[in-house]
């Protein structure tokens, strides 16, 4: 018998890979005849760079580059020399987790240092480069990760605007002519899980500048600039970006990576999944168990277990979740396609106990589930 473990982390509570391990044992206590396959998950939040790193057995690279308001800050991203594959995270440069909240201002913040970690990764003989562009501060169209590659951004006098979001509008011509050569031999991949548009009441602007610290009024400056900047990528490139799925992703850094980089945005979950090569691998399984914290409403919106589940059920494979708790129904988990589904709550005396314990009993929701194999 072949079974696939396949979760996301407990956030606070067990990662990925320690629930694989944890399963692993509570099922091998019961069934001596089984074939364990681990593959940990993630979709691109917290705790994908362990996930990816299991995958790639990368080293970390540390870079000074700009922060938001062109301060320097220490950046990290993981490169394979192996594989020539980085991953870098926009948030290390460009993030909110760099500021405290009373330094949200998203209007004058600048994507500037996620291109120079980009450029030390082509440096260093990256190839393959995997960009997760969730948790910016930003609100530039990828404006400042565009001029650190090379790209210039010029005004009706044809000189260089400073490449933050307030400058948007002032631009008028793309200036390829000293881009870093290099970038067009990279494979982009961008872990991107949001769908809205570059501009209007559902882009990038007015649906997530707010959260980065921008008032009323620079949430109207910041979607004129980027409606007037994307009549200037139409002209420069040829494509409408208010067409493309996930333009309004980051502050704009959708359709930057998709423009500037050549870059192929997916869900977070696809691309650890093809980094997993995870199709392959569960081929033959007769189960794959997966898991993570809650299973909920959220969990049918692209979270890790749906594109498990997507890749199972196409191979005529059971799927058990072991989670740390469930607000489904039973109906609702067959619909969804889960086979067997138990949690943490079921055997803890509080959610306190269930933080705290959590090996503990997701070892014996495994043995439980070997017994009755």
């Amino acid at each position: 018998m072949k079974i696939v473990l396949a979760p996301d982390k407990f956030k606070n509570s067990l990662t990925g890979i320690e629930f694989c391990d944890v399963v692993e044992a509570g099922i091998k206590t019961i069934r001596t005849d089984v074939e364990i396959v681990k593959l940990p998950l993630a979709d691109g939040g917290d705790g994908t760079i362990d996930v990816v790193n299991y995958y790639l057995k990368g080293k970390v690279i540390s870079v000074e580059v700009n922060n938001p308001f062109f301060k320097p800050v220490l950046a990290s991203y993981l490169y394979s020399e192996t594989s020539k594959t980085a991953f870098i995270e926009m948030a290390e440069a460009s993030g909110v987790k760099l500021l405290k909240k009373e330094e949200f201002d998203c209007i004058n913040a600048t994507t500037y240092g996620t291109g120079e970690m980009i450029a030390d990764a082509i440096i260093k003989g990256a190839k393959t480069i995997i960009l997760g562009i969730g948790g910016s501060a930003t609100n530039d169209c990828g404006i400042g990760m565009a001029n650190a590659l090379g790209y210039r951004f010029l005004d009706s006098y044809g000189k260089d605007v400073k490449p933050i979001g307030k400058n948007l509008s002032k631009i008028v011509t793309v200036d390829d002519s000293k881009v870093n050569p290099e970038l067009k031999n990279i494979n982009f991949n961008i872990a991107c899980d949001v769908s809205n548009p570059l501009y209007g009441k559902v882009g990038a602007a007015y649906i997530y500048a707010r959260q980065k610290g921008a008032t009323d009024e620079d949430v109207k400056h910041l979607d004129k600039g980027l409606e007037d900047f994307s009549k200037v990528l139409y002209k420069t490139f040829q494509v409408n970006p208010q067409s493309i799925n996930g333009a309004g992703a980051a502050g704009g850094m959708g359709i930057a990576s998709k423009l500037f980089l050549n870059g192929l945005l997916q869900p977070g979950i696809e691309l650890i999944k093809k980094l997993a090569n995870f199709d392959s691998k569960i081929e033959n399984s007769d189960w794959v168990i997966t898991g993570e914290g809650s299973l909920d409403q959220q969990t049918f919106s692209g979270k890790t277990i749906k594109g498990v589940v997507a890749s199972a059920k196409e191979k005529q494979i059971k799927v058990a979740a072991l989670c740390g708790k469930s607000d489904l129904s039973e109906t609702a988990t067959k619909n969804f396609g889960i086979d067997y589904v138990d949690t943490v709550m079921n055997y803890s005396k509080s959610m306190e106990d269930a933080m705290q314990n959590s090996i503990h009993y997701v070892k014996e929701m495994a043995k439980k589930f070997a017994n009755e194999l």
